[in-house]
């Protein structure tokens, strides 16, 4: 089982160069290098050429490099994407998904994309929430769901509260639709960085609802995030423990085993395989 980690997923705006510099160094499994939102209008062009330069270079290492474009009716989102393109990230992040016909377009403007490069979507609007499913179904190069939870409170005209009560409904059905259809989903940022145990507090409660990694605005987020969402220690040991019970010749072809005093069944040794793959990535990931 090949699982990527993407427990902390940082945004870096294009247009600070010393911030793109600094990302090398970052512990982040994954970077969004953002044309967009963090982005003024007049340093979009900017923006565009010095994040193209950076993916181009290759200077970040194991992590996965995704760029975040402009959205396609806006001025800059059509060379955001044939630009980025070029540069060769593992992925592309469009904005303002409402409709699986926004993805059908998203797709025709990646054509010429290289076949590893995946499409990555934000899901931050009423449309985008009821149309989840229809959205996540797309295929094609489609690969992750990234909740943009700022634009969500704002078009719910909803509070940002500890507990993201206006929020729920929206990121338990984007969750059922990533896993209904096999995609990665990513959580939304957590906006007071001076916050440490609320940031925890969100952290948990986004891998409780099954959400692979957080997306962050600071660096300070990183390590905090990426412990959130790691298997600890004694899960993992339990993990492996599970699958070389099932793996002993007087268990092989047996639905239901006795564990240590538990009854494990076969979707325990699925989520124990899920649990000891991601542990090994995230190794894997530190030792590159």
């Amino acid at each position: 089982m090949t699982i990527r980690p993407r427990r902390s997923v940082l945004y870096m705006p294009g247009s600070n160069a010393r911030a793109l510099e600094k990302a090398a160094g970052l512990p982040a499994d994954a970077l969004i290098l953002d044309l967009e939102d963090a982005v003024a209008p007049e340093s979009k062009a900017l923006a565009r050429n010095q994040v193209c330069a950076a993916v181009k270079d290759r200077r970040f290492g194991k992590r996965e490099i995704i760029v975040r474009v402009n959205g396609m009716d806006t001025p800059w989102g059509h060379d955001d994407i044939e630009q980025a393109i070029a540069a060769g990230p593992d992925a592309i992040l469009v904005p303002k998904i409402d409709s699986a016909t926004d993805v059908a377009h998203a797709h025709q403007h990646m054509a010429d994309a290289a076949p590893a490069c995946a499409l990555w979507l934000m899901i931050e609007t009423p449309h985008a929430i009821f149309n989840a499913n229809a959205i996540a179904e797309a295929g094609g190069r489609l690969a992750c769901l990234v909740m943009g939870t700022n634009d969500l409170v704002k078009e719910l005209r909803a509070k940002h509260t500890p507990g993201r009560e206006a929020l729920l409904a929206s990121l338990n059905i984007s969750v059922l639709a990533a896993r209904a259809h096999k995609l990665a989903v990513i959580d939304g940022v957590y906006n007071d960085i001076t916050d440490a145990p609320g940031f925890e507090a969100v952290c948990r409660q986004g891998r409780a609802l099954g959400f692979d990694g957080k997306t962050l605005i600071h660096p300070s987020q990183i390590e905090r995030c990426n412990t959130a969402f790691s298997p600890d220690p004694a899960e993992v040991l339990d993990a492996r423990a599970i699958l070389a019970a099932f793996a002993l010749p007087e268990n092989q072809g047996k639905g239901t085993i006795a564990l240590n005093g538990r009854m494990i069944e076969l979707l325990h040794a699925e989520i124990a395989k899920q649990t000891v793959a991601l542990a090994d990535a995230i190794f894997g990931l530190a030792e590159g």
